[in-house]
């Protein structure tokens, strides 16, 4: 269960009336990937596995780690180069043996493959294990439950692989079978600029094909995307669409979320709500409909580029006359709201 936050001060600096985050950074290794991995846990536990192994751009791997190392249960995580060392330090904390990929994410994924292939480790991979689609469709149960069975208009998430988004709507329409809601939220994915293949075969209508992974956002830097189809299954049948956000945009909405709304991002946590600021913007969304965007990892995963997106501290030495001229030359400090 993570907090849902009605955010009004946020929402209209978007130009909407009423806008929900979904807090997903509040999980116990801070992201929604705890979502999935617990239930990896639990099936690998039933099965009698030793060790437990995926391939990561981060937060599945530290939400596999620590919900493993809670249970006694071996990892082997094999993260990209470019992994960020805040989630690196998490895998090494919960006890993982880490396996650093000097490539990208696509190669990780390879390597990882052929390992768990080679020793027959239980495999956490969430485009290929079944079961963790059951685990990520519990963002949308607690959404529904959160806003008294009360369906949103919209519901928006960043997209790297598309397993999340495909869970998400798994969510929603198994309420929407059951009768526990009475109609379903159109979808909006958002990838990075630089990183968007599940974006483009979405207006082209073609097959994914692989894509450069260049964005600051680790978390949706997946070039070759394993669950594409799921995703783009969700956004085509709930009406919604898809949008890039380049990285200016994507560090400009980690500023607005943390100025606004109190909530702490990392790049692809507030890139979700960089891409509903552009779709309001583009009037797809519209200011009178209710949205809910996750945010869907904590900012201390990546203090660089929170630092890059919120500047450097005002530094003085320990000398009030100094600090009098630091702050009076700071402009704007002097000047409070009514």
């Amino acid at each position: 269960w993570t907090p849902l936050y009605y955010t009004p001060v946020l929402a209209q600096a978007i130009g909407l009336k009423k806008l929900y985050i979904k807090d997903d950074g509040q999980n116990p290794t801070a992201s929604l990937k705890d979502r999935a991995s617990a239930v990896a846990v639990v099936k690998a536990k039933e099965e009698g596995a030793d060790l437990i192994a995926c391939s990561s751009t981060g937060n599945a791997a530290s939400s596999l780690a620590g919900n493993a190392a809670s249970m006694g249960i071996k990892t082997c995580i094999f993260v990209p180069k470019r992994a960020p060392q805040g989630k690196v330090a998490q895998l090494l904390i919960f006890g993982a043996t880490v396996i650093s990929v000097q490539g990208s994410y696509r190669d990780a994924f390879n390597l990882s493959a052929k390992a768990i292939a080679k020793y027959g480790w239980y495999n956490r991979n969430a485009a290929i294990n079944p079961y963790l689609v059951e685990g990520k469709k519990t963002v949308s149960l607690e959404i529904c439950e959160q806003l008294n069975w009360q369906v949103p208009d919209w519901v928006v998430f960043s997209v790297g692989d598309g397993c999340t988004l495909g869970g998400v709507w798994k969510g929603f329409y198994d309420l929407c079978q059951t009768g526990m809601i009475d109609r379903l939220p159109k979808v909006a994915g958002v990838q990075a600029e630089g990183c968007a293949p599940i974006t483009k075969a979405f207006f082209s209508g073609e097959k994914v094909q692989p894509a450069p992974e260049d964005t600051l956002a680790d978390s949706i830097a997946v070039g070759v995307p394993r669950n594409p189809e799921k995703a783009l299954r969700a956004v085509r049948e709930s009406g919604g669409t898809m949008i890039n956000v380049t990285d200016e945009e994507i560090l400009a909405a980690m500023l607005l979320l943390g100025n606004t709304a109190d909530i702490f991002g990392e790049p692809a946590g507030a890139a979700g709500l960089a891409g509903l600021k552009k779709l309001v913007e583009e009037g797809i969304v519209g200011k009178n409909e209710t949205v809910v965007c996750a945010v869907t990892g904590n900012g201390l995963k990546d203090v660089n580029n929170a630092i890059k997106a919120a500047g450097e501290p005002l530094r003085v030495n320990p000398n009030l006359d100094e600090l009098i001229q630091v702050l009076e030359n700071n402009a704007g400090f002097f000047k409070f709201p009514d």
